[in-house]
């Protein structure tokens, strides 16, 4: 059994959705065993704590450069003993360091079809409202791996969802997590933590 990580930075809504499937038995192959915050006030660490799960917080600017800060993401990796990384609505960008020492083992999610709306600065409901401002009549989800470009790495999984007519960035991103992302995510998980057991067994 693989021990993962999940990273965030705000309310945890799909740490939540990784947290329930693991209960449900979806996640075989991991155990979400630490979750890593950019910061102190970030309520996922509170839905961690709820469940039993150790936490962490990194931030940023406690470090006087990326270098630093990556060292330390990657030392607290390493002292939990973690095979894989989600990250989940985490808004921090990792650098080389962190995605060399856990390569083809960081996904993210993220509230779109890529290519469509992505990349950098595109996150959060900045994501639906590009969406909705281009007049696009599907949007949904993609999990990918993570690489040195910003939602440029493998991808893994999509989903579609509709867009309806009187959507708001709000309704829309509330859909597109129920629809497509609290399915996609805990999948994409069971994947590479299947995968990487199987690379052990071998």
């Amino acid at each position: 059994m693989r021990n993962i990580a999940v990273m965030v930075s705000g309310g945890g809504t799909n740490l939540q959705a990784l947290i329930d499937a693991e209960k449900a038995g979806k996640i075989p192959h991991g155990k979400i065993t630490l979750v890593v915050a950019s910061n102190d006030s970030a309520y996922a660490l509170e839905r961690a704590e709820n469940n039993g799960i150790e936490t962490v917080v990194v931030k940023r600017k406690a470090y006087e450069n990326q270098d630093a800060f990556d060292k330390a993401i990657v030392e607290t990796l390493h002292a939990h003993n973690i095979d894989m990384v989600v990250l989940a609505g985490y808004l921090s960008i990792l650098g080389e360091t962190v995605i060399q020492a856990y390569r083809d083992r960081i996904i993210n999610i993220h509230p779109s079809l890529i290519p469509s709306f992505c990349g950098k600065g595109f996150y959060g409901l900045k994501v639906h409202e590009a969406a909705l401002a281009r007049g696009v009549k599907v949007t949904g989800a993609t999990v990918h791996l993570v690489n040195e470009i910003p939602d440029g790495g493998r991808i893994l999984k999509q989903k579609a969802v509709y867009i309806e007519d009187g959507d708001t960035a709000e309704t829309l991103q509330r859909r597109v997590m129920e629809q497509a992302e609290w399915i996609l995510l805990p999948e994409a998980c069971e994947d590479i933590a299947k995968q990487l057991d199987e690379g052990e067994n071998k």
